[in-house]
């Protein structure tokens, strides 16, 4: 049985990692920069229990949150707030001011992707000889 990533591995045409290996306590892990993603911006981040971030919004870039551990508290604009957890979503317009707060008792990590222009269209195709493209048992 293949064991799981710990710690980034770069092939021909690919790069796989743990977001934990790629950065120390609090902070951002730099998720574009460390796996060469080069089509949108992305970035994880650890917000320790009880601390918030700034108030921001972007000129142009859609924002799309996924929680991964702990809770966040997100507020929009004047004030709409809205938990989530391990698994949560939030879809962010660029001129929509967000400020998070890590809710809970235990660190949060999220991550972020943005970008601009969308969504290219489905243009997933299986290789010569691939008959199957979903789940296998």
């Amino acid at each position: 049985m293949t064991s799981h990533v710990s710690e980034k591995v770069e092939g021909n045409g690919f790069a796989v990692a743990n977001v934990d290996a790629l950065g120390d306590g609090p902070g951002f892990r730099k998720i574009r920069r460390e796996l060469g993603v080069t089509a949108f911006g992305v970035n994880a981040i650890e917000l320790p229990a009880g601390l918030e971030t700034g108030r921001h919004f972007h000129d142009e870039q859609e924002e799309l949150y996924f929680v991964h551990r702990g809770q966040i508290e997100m507020t929009f604009n004047d004030g709409d707030t809205h938990l989530l957890g391990p698994g949560g979503l939030a879809r962010v317009d660029a001129v929509t001011v967000r400020k998070i707060k890590s809710v809970g008792d235990e660190s949060a990590v999220y991550l972020i992707a943005g970008g601009k222009d969308g969504y290219v269209g489905r243009d997933g195709r299986m290789p010569e000889g691939e008959t199957r493209a979903g789940p296998s048992a």
